[in-house]
């Protein structure tokens, strides 16, 4: 062998050896950043969409702040990706539109994932899985195996209200009332205007806390198969962000304890 070739064939090993030794550093670096927060979150502003009106969801303080389970879960997911939660109150109904005009870059507002929400956004995996419930006056005859010519009311643009339209409205002589908010429902029921509401269970249980003389939950829940998520923007890469940080605080106990704290389960 040439002196050439043994200069040429020290130097190719000498090559691999360095690339070998580059190599294997980066690969433990990047298992130990496994679980690092994603670069695109980290010490970004996340602006956050809830109704404001969905008790013990969201609901605003007399003070004028925002606060319930999407708030502490918003939080809880923004520090956990390291960036910083701006929370804005936005009416129910224009909500989706809100999220598509780019005012704020995800809902989370105790919103179902719906097959017609499905077609305008992308939604993260469930935080919450809800039932539903009947709500009525239990001095009187409301059975909910039996419902004729009564009427039902509930809120517009949940999976409540289109329940109650689907197999209520115009059979049997019912009639379905839908409202802005369950706020507005609850009056009407409070007031003899309705004579029962069909209600996500912990927005029931919420209502009847501070109205324990007289109301009361009838009958068996209802399993919909109601899961509550994350709306973004299709193709959103926000979404995966949402996704893990939603499997790290479920992992760690944190989504439970908020729960815990929110709804008392």
């Amino acid at each position: 062998m040439s002196n050439s070739r043994l200069l040429w064939s020290s130097m190719t090993v000498t090559a691999a050896l360095m690339l070998s030794a580059c190599s294997q550093p980066a690969d433990e670096t990047a298992g130990a950043n496994a679980d690092a927060p994603a670069a695109e979150t980290a010490g970004k502003t996340i602006r956050i969409a809830t109704e404001g009106a969905y008790p013990p969801f969201n609901y605003t303080n007399a003070d004028g702040t925002l606060a319930g389970f999407d708030i502490d879960v918003a939080n809880a997911l923004c520090d956990q990706m390291q960036a910083k939660c701006e929370i804005v109150a936005q009416d129910w109904d224009g909500i989706i539109p809100g999220l598509l005009a780019q005012k704020y870059d995800a809902v989370v507002a105790g919103m179902s994932i719906t097959a017609e929400r499905q077609e305008k956004v992308d939604f993260s995996e469930p935080y919450f899985a809800n039932t539903m419930v009947w709500l009525t006056d239990t001095k009187g005859s409301f059975d909910p195996t039996s419902i004729k010519s009564l009427t039902l009311g509930g809120q517009r643009s949940t999976t409540p209200g289109a329940y109650l339209q689907d197999n209520y409205e115009g059979k049997d002589g019912n009639t379905v009332k839908l409202y802005d908010n369950y706020d507005n429902a609850y009056l009407d029921l409070k007031s003899g205007r309705s004579d029962a509401v069909l209600a996500e269970k912990v927005s029931a249980k919420s209502w009847l806390a501070d109205n324990p003389e007289g109301f009361g939950v009838v009958g068996d829940e209802i399993d919909n198969d109601d899961n509550i998520a994350i709306a973004v923007r299709k193709d959103d890469p926000l979404r995966d962000d949402f996704n893990k940080a939603l499997s790290e605080i479920r992992s760690n106990g944190e989504l439970a304890r908020l729960e815990q704290i929110n709804f008392g389960q």
